[in-house]
């Protein structure tokens, strides 16, 4: 069946009425109940039974393309109209790509113009890439094959193919220090940038709510635990009930979920000024240029939220009674502490992006990799669920790298609200947990720190989808 298709849409020279006839064929195959208009589900199912593969929400975002009189169907001069249009855009893609004007695309190819929108990719990933369009297994594309591959894939030029490639997932674990997500320029222009980042942080907000509780406890057992002081999961939670009640379980969330909108809009400024002013040449970006970039935008968000921060941290901690909001929290540490005191902790803090955005670039890549290596057999598309496990293995080990900086970090930001504690500085504060606590020492609290990982990442992926699909960001 998939042959005959093939040599029914895809030949290599068809005359303006073969073309239409063709385009009539086809419409009557996938116009299921003879109705004269083709639908999202009809053309998803038509599709599938010739053996085109589409990629997810490709007959949608097809539909919604084509349908000029909002019916939410195209009819015979609709679909018409978008194959033709399509065609022409997916030529000049197919055009831009062919380097050597040889009317193929080989590896070589495919990874330079990659490297011109700033995406490196090594010789075994784009000979992987050639080999999902690649239908002779000549180890080159023609225009039939690519026109094949892409015309029922919504994808109409070359930054739109690389999204079809490489999907980005929004994931949230509580730690910012991430590097920023990347943009086209028809995201930038079309203002998708900025319905994407609230779709983030709205994830955000609803997954850091949800593992408050965990997140607490990671920040009591941080400050509170030693080894004479041993507080064990269930004890914690005990501890926290008894002096607050169930909401005491959220303490802290509220200022935890306000960082969240200021931090995502100045890194993802920052990363654009950056990447600009360290690229090598315009309009590429290297992947050690990109975390450069990625690790200065990180800090420069952190220095102007880092306040926040430090407020989180007591207002995570307070007893009941001791602040009465944000505000009285803010004014009470002003008056006993000064203003310095709302950058303690902030060198542990910097330090820390470095390990954290550094490793989990690294590790990221290498599960790529390997996927790619080892399970691409149709496809460089690992789909969602892969995606999701290498995101989430990455930033646990990113998490692991720069967990003890992190623990300095809020022992340093709550010590001046802990009675009798001495205000030691970074150096001086990890001896002490050395000699004291030993190297063990340093992971105090990591335990519902991994725990809160798999339900944030869940919560916030769900969000995400559901906040897309609401502010009509086509997948």
């Amino acid at each position: 069946m998939y042959t005959a298709v093939r040599k029914l849409v895809f030949t290599d020279c068809r005359c303006a009425e073969d073309a239409s006839k063709t385009y009539e064929e086809l419409f009557a195959k996938l116009d299921a109940n003879q109705d004269g208009k083709v639908d999202v589900s009809e053309l998803r199912a038509g599709l599938a039974a010739m053996g085109i593969k589409t990629g997810k929400g490709a007959a949608q975002k097809i539909v919604s393309s084509g349908d000029q009189d909002k019916d939410e169907g195209l009819d015979f001069s609709e679909f018409t109209k978008y194959l033709k249009e399509h065609e022409k855009k997916l030529r000049l893609t197919f055009k831009s790509l062919d380097k050597n004007n040889d009317g193929r695309i080989d590896s070589m190819e495919v990874k330079q113009s990659l490297a011109d929108l700033g995406m490196e990719i090594t010789k075994e990933d784009a000979e992987k890439i050639l080999k999902s369009i690649d239908v002779d297994g000549t180890m080159t594309v023609d225009w039939n094959e690519w026109r094949e591959h892409f015309l029922f894939n919504p994808a109409t030029n070359l930054q739109d193919i690389i999204r079809y490639w490489k999907h980005t997932t929004v994931l949230d674990i509580g730690d910012s220090l991430t590097i920023p997500d990347e943009f086209t320029e028809e995201e930038k222009t079309t203002g998708l940038w900025w319905k994407q980042l609230a779709a983030g942080a709205m994830a955000g907000a609803v997954s850091r709510t949800g593992t408050a509780p965990l997140d607490r406890m990671k920040v009591f057992m941080q400050v509170h635990a030693s080894k004479s002081n041993k507080i064990s999961l269930v004890g914690g939670f005990k501890q926290m009930l008894k002096e607050g009640g169930v909401t005491s379980l959220w303490r802290g969330n509220g200022i935890n979920v306000l960082k969240i909108a200021p931090e995502t809009a100045i890194k993802f400024m920052a990363y654009e000024q950056y990447k600009k002013l360290l690229s090598s040449e315009p309009g590429k970006i290297k992947t050690h240029e990109r975390f450069i970039s990625g690790s200065l935008a990180g800090a420069t968000a952190q220095t102007a939220i880092y306040p926040m921060e430090v407020m989180k941290t007591r207002l995570t901690l307070r007893k009941t009674g001791q602040y009465s909001g944000m505000f009285d929290c803010a004014k009470k540490i002003l008056k006993k502490e000064g203003v310095k005191a709302f950058y303690k902790g902030y060198v542990p803090n910097i330090l820390g992006i470095i390990p954290y955005a550094g490793i989990d670039l690294a590790v990221y890549e290498s599960l790529k990799n390997l996927w790619l290596s080892k399970y691409a057999k149709d496809t460089a598309n690992p789909g969602v669920l892969v995606l999701l496990g290498c995101g989430t293995i990455s930033s646990t080990c990113g998490q692991l790298a720069s967990y003890p900086l992190a623990l300095i970090r809020t022992r340093m930001q709550a010590q001046a609200s802990l009675e009798g504690s001495e205000q030691l500085p970074m150096n001086r504060m990890v001896k002490k947990i050395l000699e004291k606590e030993g190297f063990f020492g340093l992971y105090r609290g990591i335990l519902p720190n991994f725990m809160k990982v798999i339900p944030a990442v869940s919560i916030s992926y769900v969000v995400y989808e559901y906040m897309r699909s609401g502010l009509g960001i086509q997948k």
